[in-house]
């Protein structure tokens, strides 16, 4: 039996095992004594999911680009952490345009649309640009060109930021009606966390039905399961994989908006974390998979929201929520060790053998 086993199991993945029972035992031992200790109030709790909720929300939006790509070209477009840049910092200058005219707190829903349309457009155009300049014309080389190409695109468009926009960094002013709280079933939510949550659920919502219903989601999706197949039927690859690349770089600058929206600052180099943290969600997903990103998004914003308060603490570490952005580079390496798939990304996999 033992024999066996050892067949069908090498040392690695016993190691593996391993570890993960022993990460395992530290995250209940650590919320075990968090909890027992009662520390935070149940209403701590709630804002502590809230805010994931909301911050997972615009890593979902930004996976979604990440997965879209990957989808169509099996590339991971590393460069679009500076597409989300793109949008939010140009919108900056428009919505401090907007504050010093007292527009903004006369009309703040008309105020937030027309940064919103900012913010999609720039993205959008840069996204297209990289496609159609960096990413077209390696479309038939080795794999590890268009992502060398990508990180190559992603420092270049941080050091044109950079000397656009200057190095320093800004902050969006406030909106007047959306400060303060609602109060929504008897739970008392931040005007900003409502607005992005909302915002960003209609969005995905919104992609999913695109791409499951419409004329131009039934291509993205025939380009990506075959594109010699989908070409011989008629579909323009071509035009495809640049609206996919536009869709992307859209939800990327409707992103950045709801990213301002809760962070309020921005820089040239803004991009880069939240671009890891987005593809961290992708991975856990499922890449190429638009359900799996959005969930993966969801719920590494809960994690990382959740993760220092409620295991770190126990464990006597002083000041866990510094170690917020460790925790999701963590689970970005579990992930790739134990479950390269991601979540939901098994399904997929078994469609594309």
């Amino acid at each position: 039996m033992l024999q066996r086993f050892f067949r069908k199991y090498d040392t690695t993945d016993i190691v593996m095992w391993l570890i993960g029972a022993a990460l395992a035992v530290i995250v209940i031992y650590g919320a075990a004594r968090t909890l027992a200790v009662g520390k935070y109030s149940s209403d701590v709790w709630r804002d502590f999911i809230i805010f994931g909720l909301a911050q997972g929300s615009v890593y979902a939006l930004i996976a979604l680009g990440y997965t879209l790509v990957y989808g169509i070209l099996f590339m991971i477009n590393f460069a679009h952490g500076e597409v989300f840049t793109g949008g939010v910092f140009t919108a900056y200058f428009v919505a401090v345009a907007l504050a010093n005219s007292g527009f903004s707190d006369e009309h703040w829903i008309l105020s937030l649309l027309i940064l919103l349309a900012v913010a999609v457009v720039v993205s959008m155009s840069v996204a297209v640009l990289l496609e159609r300049i960096a990413y077209r014309p390696l479309r038939n080389a080795p794999r590890l060109v268009p992502l060398i190409t990508a990180i190559g695109a992603s420092f270049f468009l941080q050091y044109t930021y950079r000397g656009l926009y200057g190095s320093g960094v800004k902050t969006y002013p406030d909106i007047k009606q959306l400060s303060g709280t609602w109060v929504f079933f008897g739970i008392r939510i931040l005007r900003t966390q409502a607005v992005v949550i909302v915002a960003s659920v209609v969005l995905m919502v919104g992609l999913y039905i695109y791409v499951q219903r419409t004329k131009a989601g039934k291509a993205m999706r025939a380009v990506a399961e075959d594109k010699e197949a989908a070409a011989l039927m008629g579909i323009d690859v071509d035009r495809v994989i640049v609206n996919t690349f536009a869709l992307g770089g859209a939800l990327a600058g409707a992103a950045g908006i709801l990213y301002a929206m809760l962070f309020k600052q921005v820089n040239a180099f803004m991009g880069f974390i939240p671009g890891i943290k987005a593809f961290t969600a992708a991975v856990l997903g499922g890449i190429g998979n638009v359900p799996g990103a959005m969930l993966g998004g969801l719920f590494l914003g809960i994690v990382e929201s959740l993760g220092p308060s409620l295991v770190l603490d126990g464990l006597g570490i002083r000041s866990p929520y510094q170690l917020k952005d460790a925790i999701a580079f963590l689970m970005l390496v579990l992930v790739l060790i134990f479950r390269p798939t991601g979540i939901l990304g098994e399904r997929l996999s078994e469609k594309k053998a």
